[in-house]
Formats: structure tokens, C-alpha cells, sequence
């Protein structure tokens, strides 16, 4: 009987691990878009958000990602530049860093390189959603 209440004690801690490390989907990310992103990115993504007119260089349209790609999402650039890290010269963008923003739990992911990362939940939601907004050639 001890056996079996530690075998169910270990198999509802493992449950809490995977329903932890679920993977976030583009529906996860849209909230987030439309909280830090839409400004600039408008609704859409296509770049026409409230301050887009303010901003030299214009946001980018970001339903092009794929298209300015070779038909690929590149996941891993994608994360990069939401979280600062691609950007060496602050003064080329008005894109804000949003890594702070995107800390907390981590969830393994494979951005492309065929290795699972521990990645912020919220970096991979935004590039979910992103992906899902992609215009088709």
C-alpha cells in the first residue's frame, strides 16, 4: 500500500511537470501582440499601428516574415530581436527590448536546430502567434 501511494505521489508530480511544460500556442501569443506589440505593429501586424507614422525607419510588417525569408520562419532571429538580444546598435531601431518583459517560466522548445531550449513561455506564445500571421505567396 506504501508502494502504491509513493508510484501515485511520483506520477502527480510528473502530471505537474508536463501540464507546467505545456507549449504555448499562437492563441497564447495574441494577448500579449496586442498588449506590447499592436501599437506599432497594428492589430494586423502589417506595420499601420497608432504610431507607425511617428516612427522613421516604419515598423516592419510582420505577416512578411516568412516572404522576406525564402519561405521559412526563422523562429530563432524572430525571438532574438522580440528580446533584444540581435540588437547591437539601439540606435538603428525604435523596436524596445523586451526581454525583462518576457522573463518567467521556461518551456523546452526547438526553434529550428533540432534542440530543445528552455525558452520563456511568453517569447515562444509571441512567436506562435507571429508564425500563424504569415501572408502565403
Amino acid at each position: 500500500m506504501f508502494r502504491g501511494m509513493i508510484g501515485m505521489a511520483a506520477a502527480l508530480t510528473l502530471a505537474g511537470c508536463v501540464e507546467d511544460t505545456a507549449m504555448p500556442g499562437a492563441s497564447d501569443g495574441r494577448g500579449l501582440f496586442m498588449e506590447n506589440c499592436a501599437i506599432c505593429h497594428g492589430a494586423d501586424g502589417k506595420g499601420n499601428g497608432q504610431m507607425a507614422r511617428a516612427m522613421t525607419p516604419p515598423p516592419q510588417n510582420l505577416t512578411l516574415i516568412k516572404v522576406r525569408n525564402g519561405d521559412v520562419f526563422p523562429r530563432a532571429k524572430v525571438m532574438s530581436i522580440i528580446d533584444g538580444y540581435a540588437r547591437s546598435d539601439r540606435s538603428a531601431s525604435w523596436m524596445p527590448e523586451f526581454g525583462e518583459l518576457l522573463e518567467g517560466d521556461l518551456v523546452p522548445y526547438d526553434s529550428g536546430d533540432g534542440k530543445p531550449t528552455p525558452t520563456p513561455r511568453k517569447l515562444v506564445a509571441l512567436a506562435e502567434y507571429l508564425e500563424s500571421i504569415q501572408a502565403s505567396r
